[in-house]
């Protein structure tokens, strides 16, 4: 399949606004512009998120957070190329990782209008799971520097993440005293019957079931937020004897 028949078939909602004009300017420079315009539709009114519209999404997030911090790193492109294999195989990641390195080159892309038009669109547990993987990219040459901490919050403001889910999900790439809290959005000093309140609310919210209609390859995404409120509810047991 041609890459501009993979992003006709998979996306939905990305087709229109600032995210839609992006694929556009890439696919552009990927392929000759009548193959692009007979391959790709020209509208969508579909507005649940497809599997295509999370991954176009996360491809140009991840290119904005590779960035923030003024140079690209070998490791942060390698862990999007590894993590993209991950989740759709090798052939997909292929098309994929080429149309993130003409996102990449792209030097005026507004974070705002991106991620108003992808918070509009896009459900709650997806949105989350971006951030996740966002973190993931920053920490992949061994330190998240704090432009991209700072480029990942104000991502996450215009997502609509209120800034508990924030921390939540930031405490999971981190080793520090009382992380485990922060995961599970609750204070250091939380009776044992709110820990366990809070383990049950945060399972919930990050349940693989909750991305459930991005696709099994988003489900897996999903699996390593679900083990770290497992983690940090299982460490407050053994801290506080419960």
């Amino acid at each position: 399949m041609s890459l501009a028949k993979w992003i006709g078939a998979s996306v939905g909602w990305s087709f229109g606004g600032p995210v839609g004009a992006i694929i556009g300017l890439a696919l552009g420079s990927l392929l000759d512009s009548s193959v692009a315009t007979k391959s790709a539709p020209k509208s969508r009114h579909q507005t649940r998120t497809q599997s295509g519209d999370f991954e176009v999404s996360l491809l140009i997030l991840a290119s904005l957070v590779i960035k923030a911090d003024g140079r690209q790193d070998q490791r942060e492109l390698d862990f999007v190329r590894r993590q993209f294999v991950q989740m759709y195989g090798k052939a997909r990641a292929n098309r994929a990782f080429r149309l993130f390195k003409e996102i990449n080159k792209q030097s005026h892309i507004s974070l705002r209008q991106v991620c108003l038009q992808i918070q509009q669109m896009m459900d709650h547990a997806s949105r989350l799971q971006l951030i996740h993987f966002l973190f993931g990219i920053a920490q992949a040459d061994g330190d998240v520097a704090d432009s991209e901490v700072l480029t990942i919050e104000r991502m996450s403001r215009y997502l609509g993440i209120n800034p508990k889910d924030f921390e939540s999900i930031k405490a999971m790439f981190y080793n520090a005293a009382g992380n485990a809290y922060k995961i599970l959005e609750i204070n250091d000093n939380a009776s044992i019957q709110d820990i366990k309140k809070a383990y049950r609310r945060m399972a919930k919210k990050y349940h693989p079931d909750k991305v459930q209609h991005l696709g099994p390859e988003h489900q897996k995404g999903a699996e390593e937020k679900f083990r770290k409120v497992q983690q940090a509810y299982e460490q407050l047991q053994k801290e506080r004897g419960f």
